[in-house]
């Protein structure tokens, strides 16, 4: 089945669409303002049900060497990505990637992103074996040298790497260590018509770092019991960075209170100064026994919890005498 894209010809060329003629499938070579090449991965979707007897891999990415973003790309142009090889090892591949954008309008084109990612090929019945890459044919020696000498740097980098980050030293189980922070650029999906972020939203995002501040110090499942009073103090605009910010306020035997601090502040606005947007506190629970941890820091926070954990648990099952 042929679908036919009529385009307006350029004055001078030949309307290669016009007339009755049979429908041609015309290459990249063919120098028309409507020429278009399309290349695609053949996923299992498109094979026979005999497929090939090819060992399957997949090219995972072991590494970015760098990424620069030499021009914007705008609303309406079209991107033409290249990929080509050019360097492989016994186990790597080297990409370089080069992406241009065409004001369809003006017919102008220019640079915009340029990649190289280096790729390694793992087979699909054993993920843990890496399989061994084709040599490519390169057109000078010299190349060959240049490649060689990218991916003997790119290794060394990564094998210090590696070995810097085992000797990474785990913090003891803190109000410091356990507290984390989640920063959120406000788009349009987050908003309102009038471009106020949704009370959902925020309420989502909080929920979600409390939840990663009691998994950082329980390590274990864990679920949400009950939320404090949330109080919104100011509106938040479409793109202000919203900085979500959650740490432990009071630990029993079985529960834990996250107190979680919503801050926001203009990216386009230099003159408004960063506020606070949000707070509020959720309890959250587990099944196993949990022994009571040291808690140097903020004695005036650990009292102020244990009093409103103590409130909390009356409500929910009556007077109580002591703490969980």
């Amino acid at each position: 089945i042929f679908s036919i894209l009529k385009l307006n010809s350029a004055p001078g060329l030949p309307d290669t669409c016009a007339g009755p003629q049979p429908p041609r499938m015309c290459g990249p070579d063919i120098q028309t303002p409507s020429a278009i090449q399309i290349c695609r991965i053949m996923r299992p979707d498109d094979a026979s049900v005999a497929r090939n007897n090819r060992d399957r891999c997949v090219a995972t990415l072991a590494r970015v060497e760098h990424t620069d973003f030499l021009w914007p790309m705008c609303i309406g142009e079209v991107a033409h990505i290249s990929a080509e090889i050019t360097y492989t090892s016994k186990h790597s591949v080297e990409v370089q990637v080069n992406v241009m954008s065409e004001n369809i309008l003006t017919g102008t084109k220019k640079l915009t992103n340029k990649a190289t990612l280096w790729y390694v090929p793992l087979s699909l019945k054993n993920v843990d074996k890496v399989l061994e890459v084709p040599p490519v044919v390169y057109s000078r020696q010299e190349k060959e040298e240049e490649g060689r000498k990218r991916y003997k740097t790119q290794k060394l980098e990564r094998m210090e790497t590696k070995w810097r980050n085992q000797d990474v030293v785990q913090p003891p189980n803190t109000v410091s260590y356990s507290q984390s922070s989640l920063i959120h650029l406000v788009g349009p999906s987050d908003c309102t018509l009038h471009s106020f972020v949704h009370e959902g939203v925020t309420m989502k995002l909080t929920d979600e770092v409390a939840g990663i501040v009691a998994a950082r110090h329980w390590k274990t499942n864990l679920v949400t019991a009950s939320v404090n009073a949330i109080n919104f103090h100011d509106k938040i605009r479409k793109g202000c960075i919203k900085t979500i910010s959650g740490r432990m306020a009071f630990t029993s035997n079985k529960s834990v209170e996250i107190e979680v601090l919503v801050d926001a502040n203009s990216v386009a606005d230099s003159s408004q100064k960063r506020y606070r947007a949000a707070s509020h506190s959720s309890l959250g629970n587990r099944s196993e026994t949990l022994s009571q941890k040291k808690k140097k820091e903020r004695e005036k926070r650990l009292e102020e919890g244990k009093g409103r954990y103590l409130q909390m648990k009356t409500v929910a099952t009556g007077p109580v005498t002591g703490v969980v």
